[in-house]
């Protein structure tokens, strides 16, 4: 695969000064608003269609940006249409761009099937797009305040990790499913956030409590997420539960991304623990009431209103 660097001149911020470097999965979603999800052989036509980018780090970017946070994103996008389309989506939305490498591979494609409940059906679509080899991408010259890891990028992703704890930048890990770059990274970050399916998978057993436990035996900071049940968490001795708010869900594709994306940007202003947790669960939760990933993402007013007119 040929790879190519993206054209820098609208790219807004520099990335060498940002806040939040994410680093990982970049794709594009075709979201399609369904009665019910398909049985075999059944033939549905959908009721609407969303497209737009996607992906864990993409959409944290996303995140970081619009809660006015200088953002970055490192990854992959093809030299298509979706690669394309998805390129200038960053670049509208303020990301920088200076990171992605483009080739000939194709842009991985998502396809969405979202039911009236919020629930979801998801087709992952990568060809023979591989992971980015170890040099790819130069970091030397960033210094961000904090790096957000997917896990979708394992090669730059653990020589990064070593280089920001010798700098003692800290590391976010969003582990939503146990897979070689989440497995690789999950005890050299500072701050594991995590799924419950990842906690499942990883425990082998559906025990979060139990998970939570043993993870931070050898981690100095764990959050399981545990969808409409909230999120439990354990830092050093300390550890306690924090309850989802009540919001009416539409789709919850993206949720994930957006509370990575603001726990790394309210890591980035350095907010309390407790008040890094309130903001990233208000942001899955905004982000949960419109269809697809990107448009139910908050920015910093919508979010900031959103928590003054909940309950303390």
């Amino acid at each position: 695969m040929n790879f190519t660097r993206t054209n820098t001149s609208r790219t807004i911020p520099d990335s060498r000064h940002v806040q939040v470097l994410c680093v990982g999965h970049a794709s594009y979603d075709l979201v399609f608003s369904v009665s019910h999800h398909p049985e075999a052989d059944e033939k549905i036509s959908a009721e609407s269609l969303l497209s737009c980018g996607g992906g864990p780090a993409a959409n944290a970017a996303v995140t970081v940006a619009r809660l006015g946070c200088k953002a970055a994103f490192a990854g992959y996008l093809g030299n298509d249409l979706y690669g394309q389309k998805h390129l200038e989506e960053l670049q509208q939305e303020q990301v920088s761009t200076t990171l992605i490498v483009r080739g000939s591979s194709p842009t991985p494609l998502s396809a969405v099937l979202i039911k009236p409940d919020g629930r979801r059906a998801l087709i992952n679509y990568k060809g023979d797009t591989e992971p980015l080899p170890t040099n790819s991408i130069d970091f030397s010259a960033m210094m961000p305040d904090v790096i957000l890891f997917d896990g979708h990028e394992p090669a730059l992703s653990e020589p990064l990790c070593a280089w920001a704890k010798s700098r003692n930048i800290p590391t976010v890990l969003d582990a939503g499913s146990l897979h070689e770059g989440t497995n690789a990274l999950m005890f050299s970050v500072d701050f594991l956030v995590c799924s419950e399916k990842f906690a499942r998978q990883w425990l082998q057993a559906d025990d979060p409590e139990r998970a939570l436990n043993l993870l931070a035996e050898r981690s100095p900071a764990v959050v399981i997420t545990l969808g409409e049940r909230g999120l439990i968490w354990k830092q050093g001795v300390e550890s306690g539960s924090f309850p989802a708010f009540a919001v009416n869900a539409v789709d919850t594709t993206g949720a994930g991304d957006a509370f990575h994306g603001a726990f790394a940007a309210e890591l980035a202003r350095r907010r309390s623990w407790l008040e890094i947790l309130r903001h990233a669960s208000a942001a899955g939760a905004l982000c949960c009431t419109k269809p697809g990933a990107r448009p139910g993402i908050p920015d910093r007013e919508k979010l900031e209103l959103f928590l003054k007119n909940q309950k303390p």
